[in-house]
């Protein structure tokens, strides 16, 4: 089994949910993250993280993207579960440590919680097996500006610290993403079923294909963004990688524009090309 940490804002042995703001605020980003685990019955410990970026104020939230309330406007009822008393922040910084090179970290929001825990204990940079994070457009244009991916530019200097510390950092990002497609025929499918699960992740993937749909007129769907970065620790072979120095500009309009260098240290992996169709089955066998 290999112990992952999920760093998210809405298989594998999940150890924790941490929640960081992002698609929408704090509080609702860790809700939406206890909504969706009762949905599936499931049982696993979730932890509040940060509210807000390391130095740049924070932006406001792209409900046109995914609801006011960050699923597709699908929050009907009153949580049973309940976050964790600890924070997000120390529970990465105790596994870690309590598992030395153990402990794989899957980031798909902004990327400030990683970075408040490698400020907070550097020496987890050398403890930590692998961070996977969903983030950056390296070579491609940007989705939020035209030079900039959503997590990075929600918190540049956050992912800045990411890439520079040292950690054995993969990048998943819009390089690879986009060439992923979850088609729009497939929540048929999911409504087909006839369960209450399926029928809550076709309401909240239709009102994001929607939403999608105006950004990128007849695509027919949405790229797997996230679920591309967790595909990526359950089988690397999904994608392949090469090692640049990746630099995140800071000020001015390029702000959160992930910069590729040949020269320099350190390196990370950042993923080139994807077999899209083979993920893709992967992804749709292993739901519900």
């Amino acid at each position: 089994m290999k112990p992952v940490i999920l760093d998210v804002d809405t298989g594998i042995e999940l150890i924790g949910l941490t929640t960081c703001f992002g698609n929408g605020s704090i509080e609702n980003t860790t809700r939406n993250t206890l909504v969706v685990l009762e949905q599936l019955g499931k049982s696993v410990p979730v932890y509040t993280g940060a509210d807000k970026p390391l130095s740049r104020p924070p932006k406001t939230f792209p409900t046109h993207v995914h609801g006011e309330d960050g699923l597709g406007n699908r929050v009907e009822k009153a949580l049973v579960m309940e976050a964790e008393s600890e924070g997000a922040v120390d529970f990465i910084i105790n596994q870690v440590k309590q598992r030395p090179h153990e402990i794989t970290i899957v980031a798909v929001g902004p990327l400030t919680n990683l970075a408040l825990a490698v400020q907070k204990e550097p020496e987890i940079v050398s403890l930590v097996k692998e961070v996977v994070i969903m983030g950056g457009a390296v070579f491609v244009r940007g989705n939020v500006t035209p030079y900039s991916e959503a997590n990075t530019y929600a918190d540049p200097h956050a992912a800045e610290c990411m890439f520079s510390s040292g950690l054995p950092v993969t990048v998943v990002g819009l390089d690879v993403t986009m060439k992923t497609l979850l088609p729009h025929a497939v929540l048929a499918d999911w409504r087909a079923a006839g369960r209450k699960v399926s029928d809550f992740f076709a309401d909240m993937t239709s009102f994001y294909m929607q939403a999608y749909e105006a950004f990128h007129p007849g695509i027919g769907g949405c790229a797997l963004h996230d679920p591309l970065a967790v595909g990526v620790v359950i089988d690397p072979s999904f994608v392949k990688k090469e090692k640049w120095n990746v630099k995140v500009v800071l000020e001015g309009e390029e702000m959160g524009r992930t910069v590729a260098l040949s020269e320099g240290e350190p390196k990370i992996q950042v993923c080139t090309q994807v077999d899209a169709d083979r993920f893709l089955n992967h992804f749709l066998n292993r739901l519900f």
